[in-house]
């Protein structure tokens, strides 16, 4: 008889992602929802059996068939579909979270409903529900309760409505049914106030498909890699709050960076680390309003910050503190189960240079940056001309002590480089530019002094260490020093050399960061090689290498954090700086053979007389 599915971990990356832009789901090939949180990304996950297959509660809607479904989404959508083949029958279902189109204070409107159809095209099949919500993160179940023709679960938030024939079991509702030629069934599941029984399932899946294309369709690359870019920029999208503009770094907490291991994190923050990236794929790919409004987001962030930038904050621009979960098993044993984030608490200077790499662009694409703005970045500039010689947390969020991280000082130099310019650009001559050039000269002969070893040919993870940091191939990128100097060529083969994990797959480093165990080859960092090389002069090399990483993506087209050497997804997932970095490779790629075309739209000119070593 037909299976209904399997109770082994499911790989990181056969998960589907679902977004209204608002929270997001992901769901099993099994058909389960087994992360979902409520009533935004930074929520509650009343669905957390992703961390915990015993506890954590999940939405399963399966059908009995002899082979796992064929899934896809549907064409410029995050909307899953499903094909399923059984021995009596054929049925297709589609999965998504509804939203409508919006207005230009808030693009995207999400109905706050998660939908689940089924249609049989022939034969008939089998198909059984169970939806148990588990808030607290798995650790307390629900009380189900009929209420006005709808199931109801007031302790997580959720409203059920379908016509199955639902029964309750403990804490679970529970319905099968047998199903023929032509049925259609759906279940709405509410997280939000409105009425889930006036809407109609069809319309809400046209309606999203449509504002999902509408968007998708604005997305005007056309060059290298363009299908990966097109539906990058939509997972993207999807990793975007409706309500502030915020990009999250991904949609869950604590997936490992080793199975088995303790490094599990909590990715549902925005980093300014992924500013610049962002700001640049939005506008170079049609999306300029959403430039505008994470723009915004993220000057709004530094007028409420003190004297330090923080390197991340959460959606509604507040940032919990880190706590384990204690109750969670966490995914394949992976403990400890984590929610919040202590980097938010870390010094990391290149988070100044994040932000004045993308406002510097928005300047030069729009010209819109206003006076009062500018006074707030002129002041995060002065603490970099002021400070920029300590030592800090650096990019990696290594939790020991304060070094003098290359990457850091690199990204200082990249904020006072971009403050000299936008003080011009906005007409500023009280700003104290000589000073600003003076300390960002200093910064960029320190670097090149400090930083570089020529005994190994490199530049080094932190002064006075021989440790790689595959960060710095950010180096041509930035502008620090030119794509075919021949310290960047020396450094790009000596990270390809010894971070390799496999082939076209790189770890960030190999420096002990005070955490039991290794992590994989981190994908964001595999990405900027190809951006390297092709700055380098070496576009065959960057295609290929391109080419096998496209071969990496999961097989819906997602990208989690990082990769073992076999293969296996691990981190968070999906993850937005892999997929903001693989489109900067393929607009870098694709502009490999005109440089000045590609250096005009990156802004990345080096400067004569502060780049040149």
């Amino acid at each position: 008889m037909p299976a209904f599915g399997s109770a082994s971990t499911p790989p990181i990356d056969s998960y589907a992602f679902l977004s209204d832009t608002h929270t997001g789901a992901l769901i099993g090939a099994d058909g389960a929802v087994d992360w979902f949180c409520v009533p935004h990304f930074e929520g509650d996950a009343v669905f957390a059996r992703l961390l915990d297959r015993r506890v954590g509660g999940a939405f399963t809607l399966s059908v009995a068939a002899d082979t796992a479904p064929v899934r896809r989404y549907l064409p410029g959508t995050l909307v899953l579909e499903s094909a399923y083949r059984a021995a009596g029958g054929t049925a297709t279902g589609q999965d998504f979270l509804a939203v409508r189109t919006g207005d230009d204070a808030q693009p995207f409107r999400a109905d706050m409903l998660l939908v689940r159809r089924l249609h049989v095209g022939a034969g008939s099949v089998r198909v059984r529900v169970e939806v148990t919500p588990r808030p607290g993160y798995g650790s307390r179940p629900v009380d189900w309760r009929w209420d006005h023709g709808q199931w109801v679960a007031a302790e997580a938030g959720l409203r059920l409505r379908s016509a199955l024939p639902f029964r309750v079991d403990g804490a679970t509702l529970r319905a099968e049914a047998v199903l023929r030629a032509g049925q259609t069934i759906d279940v709405l599941l509410g997280y939000g106030p409105g009425r889930i029984d006036e809407v109609d399932p069809a319309e809400l899946l046209a309606r999203t498909c449509r504002t999902w294309r509408e968007w998708s369709d604005r997305t005007d690359y056309t060059g290298r890699g363009s299908a990966q870019v097109r539906h990058s920029a939509a997972v993207l999208r999807g990793l975007s709050f409706d309500e502030t503009g915020a990009l999250l770094a991904a949609p869950t907490a604590s997936l490992p960076e080793e199975i088995g291991g303790v490094r599990n994190w909590d990715y549902r923050f925005t980093w300014h680390r992924d500013a610049a990236l962002l700001l640049l794929a939005l506008f170079r790919l049609g999306h300029a309003e959403e430039g505008r409004r994470y723009l915004h987001f993220l000057l709004t962030m530094c007028d409420c910050a003190g004297e330090v930038l923080t390197p991340l904050v959460g959606i509604h621009g507040v940032t919990r503190e880190e706590a384990v979960l204690e109750h969670l098993d966490g995914y394949a044993d992976s403990r400890p189960v984590r929610i919040g984030n202590e980097a938010a608490q870390q010094l990391q200077f290149d988070t100044y240079g994040h932000v004045l790499d993308a406002t510097l662009s928005y300047q030069q694409l729009t010209g819109e940056l206003t006076t009062e703005q500018w006074q707030v970045l002129r002041r995060h500039v002065d603490t970099m001309a002021t400070r920029w010689r300590e030592p800090d947390h650096g990019i990696w969020e290594i939790r020991g002590p304060l070094r003098h991280y290359v990457n850091s000082k690199m990204m200082a130099w990249v904020c006072l480089d971009r403050g000299v310019r936008l003080a011009d650009l906005v007409g500023d001559h009280d700003a104290p530019v000589e000073r600003w050039c003076g300390e960002r000269d200093a910064i960029h002969a320190e670097v090149v002094e400090r930083g570089f070893d020529s005994g190994i040919g490199s530049f080094v993870l932190a002064y006075d260490s021989t440790e790689l940091d595959a960060s710095l191939l950010r180096m041509p990128l930035v502008g620090f020093l030119a794509g075919d100097d021949p310290r960047v060529l020396s450094t790009i083969d000596r990270i390809r050399r010894d971070l390799a994990v496999a082939p076209a797959l790189i770890r960030r480093y190999t420096a002990d960061d005070g955490l039991p165990g290794q992590e994989g080859a981190f994908l964001l960092c595999c990405f900027e090689l190809v951006s390297a090389l092709a700055l380098a002069g070496r576009r065959e090399q960057a295609a290929e290498l391109f080419d096998q990483l496209c071969g990496y993506a999961g097989p819906l087209g997602l990208y989690a954090e990082q990769l073992d050497a076999d293969g296996t997804a691990l981190g968070n997932y999906p993850q937005a700086f892999t997929h903001l970095a693989l489109i900067e490779a393929a607009l870098n790629l694709d502009g490999a053979g005109d440089r000045d075309a590609l250096h005009a739209w990156a802004q990345r000119t080096v400067r004569p007389g502060t780049a040149d070593g």
